[in-house]
């Protein structure tokens, strides 16, 4: 259960990120799940503009009249855990809306619109097929998310629901991370290792203590603000990974047992994280998490 409540909370973040400002999508950007002629086809009335691909987990439009729809792909160790999580995912979106079965999108499919008087409109299909669901959400801006939405909308999951292997979700295997690295940190007897987009992995074992490695472009000066920010955790110099390397530990908001490290070369900047989910020996340390870093550093 712990990992699908992992999972569930990873959807919730991403459906947050519908109502922040996105910053035009590049040209060469698209969506591994459908196309921009596909999508024209399946939803002629909307022009939608792709605004992020979510490293391969998903995607992110936007309309002209300010109208969000969100893609997000979801996959599971098997198929069990999949069905679990497509479960609390009906669940969930039942509680916002009243459900109806969708046929012939992949093993079994939910779909429908907002009440009327609901203070966000949303129309929203999730689908199950496999180890894989997806769910797909379109936020209205100015009208009613009503049945006109659902057919358009179960023509878009169709599309995707065909193309969940282009995910950059993987299980058992990182380029950032090895099992090794989780010894100290993890029960390795339990340990799940999944790579969770194109620069980020995690591993986690049946506690749900965590490690997670993300890798992102950013630029020398933006890391020295980083270095230089006042905030809730203590801060320390890391120089043996290089000037731009620093830690964060004992942290008074969020994850107080946390241990943060970021590392920056070649334009990327790569954080190691360690997140036990209640006191643990490497709590508020980085002595031993500097070994994990250093191995990142290297493949930076």
């Amino acid at each position: 259960m712990r990992m699908i409540d992992r999972l569930f909370s990873s959807f919730a973040l991403f459906l947050a990120i519908a109502a922040v400002p996105v910053p035009p999508a590049r040209a060469a950007e698209t969506c591994p799940f459908i196309g921009a002629q596909a999508l024209a086809g399946a939803m002629p009335a909307i022009k939608w503009s792709l605004i992020s691909n979510q490293d391969g987990r998903g995607c992110i439009y936007q309309a002209g009249r300010g109208d969000t729809m969100m893609l997000t792909v979801f996959r599971n160790p098997d198929k069990d855990r999949a069905r679990e999580l497509y479960a609390t995912f009906v669940k969930t979106l039942g509680e916002r809306m009243p459900l109806g079965a969708v046929s012939g999108i992949g093993d079994e499919g939910q779909g429908g619109t907002s009440a009327a008087d609901a203070q966000r409109q949303e129309a929203s299909v999730v689908a199950l097929s496999g180890d894989y669901i997806v769910q797909i959400s379109v936020y209205p801006v100015g009208r009613r998310a009503d049945g006109t939405l659902l057919g358009p909308l179960t023509d878009v999951a169709r599309v995707a629901i065909g193309n969940v292997g282009k995910t950059s979700e993987r299980f058992g295997s990182c380029e950032w991370l090895t099992a090794a690295d989780a010894d100290g940190f993890l029960d390795t007897s339990t340990l799940t290792l999944q790579r969770t987009g194109a620069g980020s992995c995690m591993m986690f074992d049946r506690e749900a203590n965590t490690m997670t490695v993300a890798v992102i472009e950013m630029s020398r000066d933006t890391v020295i603000g980083m270095m230089k920010r006042a905030g809730p955790c203590k801060h320390v110099a890391i120089p043996e990974l290089g000037r731009e390397a620093f830690g964060e530990h004992s942290c008074t908001k969020g994850n107080g047992n946390a241990v943060n490290i970021y590392v920056w070369k070649n334009g990327r900047q790569a954080s190691i994280l360690f997140a036990p989910v209640k006191p643990h020996p490497e709590s508020g340390s980085v002595v031993r998490l500097k070994a994990v870093a250093a191995q990142v550093y290297g493949k930076l």
